[in-house]
């Protein structure tokens, strides 16, 4: 598939700019410019029709400098080589961030998850864990959920793993059902890691959340539960949008209703109908009347035209590189605050890295021992780029990779790594 915009130079471009702002000599970062391991493979699948298709899947290993690699596994027909690898990068910075011990990977199949069958889906898991089985591990590559996956998939992947190591290794994967080691809270950390820096936002700028319009694009795992626990702490959430488009309600969503209707088979929200609400496209969301916009979806989804039309007060990336390199130029001079995804989405790493710690200790935390450490460990991040920014006199975006780019230099320097 031809891209007109290669994630992977955007999070580069970014990379040195903020290796520039430090001070840090070339040789401080460059291995960070390259994945230590890329692995391309070829899965094939037999169909429900006694045919055999074959599947392209790829794991890009970015950086195992602060502790074994952890990424997301993400079904989608555009996933290509390019995309894993600004995916994985983007994970060794979101990691240093949130202060945890790992580093970042990223996997992905290129396939449309909806046409394939639950049978399909469990075949086409099990031959891409057979494939990526040498280099991944409880200990070396802990992979997860993303964009296409969920919990079953990531159950399919554990067992598959298992069955290959002749014994059970839960840890190898995070995301699971709670009945195979998984933890409470897991589903929904992304989305609540969204709403905890969306609330910190709103409070350093002194917004009241009951006079805060909320716009959110995306209504998957992340979008959705963001958005619905905003409303539920009294943000007025007025639109929110999937693939097939979007609704805008002025009064605020009904997220009751619009559970009710998401959990339909098939559902899409250009169908959804309340008192109220109208039917937009998804670049009117993104452009929409708000004072908080959520970008929840898909990478590059603000180009620069579209920022030039945001009326958003506040960006915060739900999404993994949501805004391209020109458009975050473009909103820097129009003064829109953006909180960056590697700061906003950490969430799930981090209760990830949490569901690894039960896994590995054979234990089970409560829901709120998750809850509240993931408050903590994220308020601590969160606090540290701001502080970053308003000290050095740059954008939150600049400041979290500052902050991300110091903490791996730091540990590059004390382990003593060296090229041979």
């Amino acid at each position: 598939m031809q891209r007109k915009y290669n994630p992977y130079q955007n999070m580069l471009q970014v990379m040195e700019e903020a290796a520039c702002e430090l001070g840090f000599h070339e040789d401080d970062v460059v291995t960070f410019t390259h994945p230590e391991r890329e692995l391309q493979v070829s899965v094939p699948v037999r169909m429900d029709d006694g045919s055999v298709r074959v599947f392209q899947g790829f794991r890009v290993q970015h950086s195992s400098l602060r502790g074994p690699c952890k990424g997301g596994v993400r079904y989608h027909p555009d996933v290509e080589m390019n995309e894993v690898r600004a995916l994985a990068a983007w994970m060794t910075l979101k990691c240093a961030v949130a202060g945890i011990p790992y580093g970042g990977a990223k996997g992905g199949i290129c396939v449309n998850p909806s046409e394939l069958s639950q049978g399909e889906l469990e075949r086409l898991t099990r031959g891409y864990v057979d494939q990526i089985a040498p280099i991944i591990g409880e200990h070396r590559d802990v992979p997860a959920p993303d964009v296409g996956t969920n919990a079953q998939v990531m159950g399919w992947i554990m067992d598959e793993y298992s069955r290959l190591c002749g014994r059970d290794v839960p840890a190898v994967v995070t995301g699971k059902p709670i009945a195979l080691g998984g933890s409470l809270g897991r589903q929904e950390a992304t989305g609540r890691g969204v709403m905890l820096c969306t609330e910190r936002t709103a409070s350093k700028l002194g917004l009241t959340p009951s006079e805060c319009r909320v716009a959110v694009q995306g209504a998957g795992n992340v979008g959705f539960a963001a958005a619905r626990l905003l409303s539920e702490r009294g943000y007025r959430v007025t639109a929110i949008s999937d693939v097939s488009g979007g609704v805008l309600c002025e009064d605020g969503l009904d997220f009751r209703s619009l559970r009710a209707f998401l959990d339909r088979p098939g559902a899409l929200l250009r169908e959804y109908d309340a008192p109220g609400a109208v039917h937009i496209t998804n670049r009117e969301l993104l452009t929409c009347g708000c004072d908080i916009l959520i970008p929840a979806a898909l990478e590059n989804q603000i180009t620069g035209e579209i920022a030039k039309e945001v009326r958003a007060r506040v960006i915060v990336e739900g999404a993994n590189g949501p805004t391209t390199n020109e458009a975050d130029e473009e909103l820097g001079k129009r003064g829109i605050l953006v909180i960056p995804d590697i700061l906003a989405n950490t969430g799930g790493v981090i209760v990830s890295y949490f569901e690894w710690v039960q896994n590995l200790q054979s234990v089970a935390w409560s829901l709120d021992d998750v809850n509240e450490k993931l408050y903590t460990v994220l308020t601590n991040a969160y606090e540290a780029v701001w502080e970053l920014a308003q000290e050095r006199g740059v954008t939150h975006r600049m400041a979290a990779n500052m902050l991300a780019l110091r903490r791996l230099v730091e540990t590059r320097r004390s382990r003593g790594v060296c090229v041979a």
